[in-house]
């Protein structure tokens, strides 16, 4: 479970770190792995400029609360794919909070390949129940699983796009959630010239401004 509510007006990582840790009741053995994911990411990041730069001083409440509060939407997935997943928000962060699950396993798609190899070393180190594809994502359909329980995106397309990616993906119903800014009402009106689309929005914990868009059903229009 995650709290609302993050002040970033003061501090550095390790304050921002603390403020995270307010919000996320998890296990200390949670903890360790999160914090050597940071460590990873603040090795490789020197080289390979992963992310934002301006973002690494919030990368606690920034990246890693913004999602983790995805895995509170689909308790019962079990198999998830992440599309476009970078230096691993928020799969990396969904992958690490329910590893221990029975018959868990993520799946992210990347085709930057810096960005791939980030991932593939941090699954390794914190050995993860993770597969990496690298490649684009109507490249990755034919080696991801028939059945996906859940479906997520951070900043990666508009939500017209993702949900073309979608049906490229997902060979039976299952849940999406993406991460939307401030133009979320915009992107579903476009969306929804095309696509009948049930959805859910959500405030995001971590950003006034954000929400998640919980895509229950979407067929095209014909």
């Amino acid at each position: 479970m995650i709290a609302r509510g993050i002040d970033r007006s003061a501090g550095g990582l390790e304050e921002d770190r603390l403020r995270a840790l307010n919000l996320l009741s998890v296990s200390r053995e949670t903890v360790a792995k999160f914090d050597q994911y940071v460590g990873l990411l603040q090795r490789w990041q020197t080289i390979k400029n992963l992310v934002g730069p301006g973002t690494m001083a919030t990368l606690w409440t920034r990246h890693i609360v913004d999602s983790a509060q995805l895995a509170s939407f689909a308790t019962d997935a079990r198999i998830w794919v992440d599309i476009g997943s970078g230096a691993g928000f928020p799969g990396l962060v969904v992958a690490i909070l329910l590893a221990g699950r029975p018959d868990f396993h993520m799946h992210l798609v990347e085709s930057n390949g810096r960005k791939v190899a980030f991932l593939r070393e941090v699954a390794r180190t914190l050995q993860l129940p993770v597969t990496v594809h690298d490649c684009r994502i109507e490249a990755a359909v034919s080696a991801l699983p028939e059945k996906i329980d859940c479906l997520t995106a951070r900043a990666l397309a508009s939500l017209k796009e993702l949900l073309e990616m979608q049906a490229q993906i997902t060979k039976n119903p299952c849940i999406a959630l993406f991460l939307k800014g401030q133009d979320v009402d915009a992107e579903l009106t476009e969306a929804a010239k095309y696509w009948n689309i049930q959805v859910k929005i959500h405030q995001s914990v971590t950003d006034p401004s954000g929400h998640i868009v919980e895509v229950i059903a979407a067929s095209l229009k014909v």
